[in-house]
């Protein structure tokens, strides 16, 4: 008598408890980022999550699909994994340490591969242990990634140490209870109060009463971490008023101690060049995460509003025609005049299924390090790379001139942008030199940003721009209108200069070098001193935004 076939087993879960710290993204750990790329379901805290886990995993959000009328008609899926809410109920309420358990449990018996995301680290003032424990009544199986917890990091960031060598103690107290018995705080050691803006005033009173200094220094952070940190800075006395003046809300971390006078020299974060600025970022999509980042690296807030949008070209025979002849050794150059002509053509090269090897014997010339890099990273190197100016007329003034004993073939393979300059091909055919000048991709102006980021843009609610080409000035003013009076100019060099004049705009800030990293660091340098002016002058630091001229500003 055969034996019956055994059951399938039922799916085992898992779940991976993360911490995703206390708000800037950079301080998740590296084991954080290898399980959420790995998820298949991120169970979230909250909203920022979201937003979060897509722009680390380079997903996109879902897309509204519409008819031909514009209305919604469905949603376009993203990618990634599947989201979660295991911080708010359908009625909007934080839910319960229990309901969540259930929510990570159910999520788990599913058998697929769970992220319970969650602010600050699991186990420090979190339902990580509640969630935990209902893991192993279940009998799934679980670990834990600590996060960088807010206690910490939000002093650090405000540029306050908990403790010092001449006081070694703290205390972490959370306000949310009613029933603190403060009079067991009322010695010298550094307190770190949590939910402690709406009751600061009977916090500092009961602090005051049972022993503490009124003078005692007193720091009130809110939404560490980010750049929307702010800082007050006060005494148990003041607190109070002073937190009520500077509207100061949750979530926000409070230091009580002689350690919050350390953040007169000590404050790092809040004093960044660019801290707070909201910086617009008139770029490709493709091309604006280098710059974006650098940005955020000052203090900023870049905002992307792509301006040009890369086709192919419109007539493709000519690009395949010239990739022909350079595989038949038609060519003794072919010069990359952007990184945009890069990809083209290696795109060229997958669809007639060649590599590398086909550029044996030809020549590469690059317009500048970047372009070069892009060379490298398809396993070649660039003979030729301008040693001065990045730029059409740096690589001319390095090209040799043709030789007909030297160079057995007198023709150079140009792919480039549909709106590029003739300043190359002119000086190349001055040299002898023959350039099949073909149009490798187009450049097209992309779609008008949404209303509130063009009305943003005219009403001077950007501290800065930056264009990186004349043509993101064209084309921003094109879809969303030219930026405001207040708003400082940053340009990469000479060309773009006088077409950002062109159109009205007075440049403030001009690159010393055609270089993204070059642009950033100049646009940098002119907050630094533009800080330095205002408290040599005895004025508060704004940002100039803040700061508005009633009129539109003119080229000057």
């Amino acid at each position: 008598m055969e034996k019956a076939a055994p059951k399938p087993s039922a799916p085992v879960g898992y779940v991976s408890f993360v911490g995703s710290g206390p708000g800037d993204p950079e301080l998740l750990t590296v084991r954080a980022v290898e399980l959420l790329r790995e998820a298949e379901v991120v169970v979230t805290e909250v909203p920022s999550h979201i937003e979060l886990v897509r722009t680390l995993l380079g997903v996109p959000a879902p897309r509204v699909v519409v008819d031909e009328d514009g209305n919604p008609v469905g949603e376009e899926p993203a990618g990634g994994p599947e989201f979660v809410d295991g911080g708010f109920g359908q009625d909007g309420q934080p839910l319960t340490h229990a309901a969540r358990a259930k929510v990570v449990v159910k999520q788990a018996k599913s058998g697929r591969r769970v992220v319970r995301l969650m602010a600050g680290d699991p186990f420090v003032y979190a339902s990580g242990p509640e969630e935990a424990q209902a893991c192993v009544k279940a009998g799934i199986a679980f670990e834990i990634v600590p996060g960088v917890s807010s206690v910490t990091a939000v002093p650090a960031y405000a540029g306050i140490p908990l403790t010092t060598k001449n006081n070694r103690e703290m205390a972490v107290v959370t306000c949310s209870d009613a029933k603190v018995d403060w009079s067991q705080y009322a010695d010298n050691r550094t307190l770190v109060l949590l939910s402690a803006v709406n009751s600061i005033a009977d916090i500092a009173k009961a602090l005051v009463d049972a022993g503490r200094s009124a003078d005692t220094p007193v720091s009130m952070t809110r939404v560490g971490t980010t750049t929307e940190q702010s800082t007050v800075v006060s005494t148990l006395d003041r607190i109070a008023a002073d937190a009520r003046a500077a509207k100061m809300s949750p979530p926000a971390i409070t230091v009580v101690g002689d350690v919050v006078d350390l953040r007169g020299a000590l404050s790092w974060f809040e004093t960044k060049p660019l801290f707070g600025w909201r910086v617009l970022v008139p770029r490709t999509k493709e091309q604006a995460g280098s710059l974006s980042s650098r940005l955020r690296g000052y203090g900023s807030v870049p905002e992307e509003v792509p301006t040009i949008s890369v086709e192919p070209p419109r007539n493709p025979q000519q690009m395949d025609k010239a990739i022909r002849g350079l595989v038949e050794g038609r060519y003794e150059w072919i010069a990359f005049t952007s990184v945009n002509a890069v990809k083209a053509v290696r795109e060229k090269f997958d669809e007639y299924g060649l590599d590398a090897r086909a550029f044996s014997g030809l020549k590469i010339a690059a317009v500048g390090e970047k372009t070069a890099a892009a060379i490298a990273a398809w396993g070649l190197r660039a003979d030729l790379v301008p040693g001065g100016e990045q730029s059409a007329r740096g690589l001319l003034e390095d090209w040799p001139p043709y030789d007909e004993v030297l160079d057995p073939i007198n023709r150079v393979f140009l792919p480039r942008a549909d709106i590029a300059t003739e300043t190359l091909v002119a000086g190349l055919l001055e040299l002898g030199w023959e350039v099949d000048d073909v149009t490798a991709y187009r450049t097209v102006r992309a779609t008008p940003p949404p209303a509130p980021t063009r009305e943003a843009i005219k009403s001077g609610k950007f501290d800065a721009v930056v264009f990186t080409s004349s043509s993101t000035v064209r084309n921003l003013v094109g879809i969303a209108g030219k930026p405001h009076a207040s708003t400082i100019i940053a340009v990469i060099g000479p060309a773009t200069a006088k077409t950002a004049e062109e159109h009205g705009l007075r440049v403030d800030v001009l690159a010393p070098s055609p270089s993204v990293e070059d642009l950033v660091d100049a646009l940098a340098d002119f907050g630094a001193s533009r800080r330095a002016a205002l408290l040599e002058a005895g004025q508060p630091v704004t940002k100039p935004s803040d700061r508005r001229p009633s009129a539109r500003r003119k080229a000057t």
